[in-house]
């Protein structure tokens, strides 16, 4: 199960807003949710969760280029909502790094999210380059409170506790 949330820093506070990702399909277009979440080019925050699993942090300032972190690439690649932040530059590719080439999948019948066990072999998929641990800049929050220790450390609930350090909990308990 996912949650996806907007916390926009205005004069009075954050504000929080429930949202959609169906239709965002690119990083841009998630950018472009985030500013029109704010009435000035104040902070934007998109807070991603997927149970269990993985957790993304999207803030947009203004016109900047977003900054992104992702607590785990690969389980977040696994995921439509994750793929979305996980650019080439984030991942340390080279842009156009063709990873995506039919030829290169290794189509064992695992995408279907079934399983996989130990002993599979990811040799010759795009799956080396997507590694098991966060990813990202993991001082995004450092200015709001939210340490890049603590960041790199949080687990379950860690929309939660970004919040509560933010002082926007109960605006984000709200949505949620």
């Amino acid at each position: 199960m996912y949650f996806a949330a907007l916390l926009a820093r205005t004069e009075d506070g954050w504000e929080a807003s429930d949202t959609e990702l169906d239709d965002v399909e690119t990083l841009s277009d998630l950018a472009d949710l985030a500013r029109e979440a704010s009435t000035e080019d104040d902070t934007v925050l998109v807070l991603i969760e997927q149970e269990d699993g993985w957790f993304g942090v999207v803030r947009v300032d203004g016109e900047d280029d977003p900054r992104i972190y992702v607590s785990d690439a690969a389980a977040a690649a696994r995921s439509s909502y994750g793929e979305i932040l996980l650019t080439d530059e984030l991942l340390g590719r080279e842009p156009g790094d063709d990873d995506s080439d039919l030829d290169s999948l290794d189509l064992d019948g695992t995408e279907d999210g079934e399983p996989t066990t130990d002993d599979d072999d990811d040799s010759g998929t795009g799956a080396e380059a997507v590694p098991h641990r966060p990813v990202g800049d993991v001082e995004i929050l450092e200015d709001l409170g939210v340490s890049a220790k603590e960041l790199r450390t949080l687990d379950e609930d860690a929309l939660s506790t970004i919040a509560e350090a933010l002082g926007a909990s109960e605006v984000l308990e709200t949505v949620r």
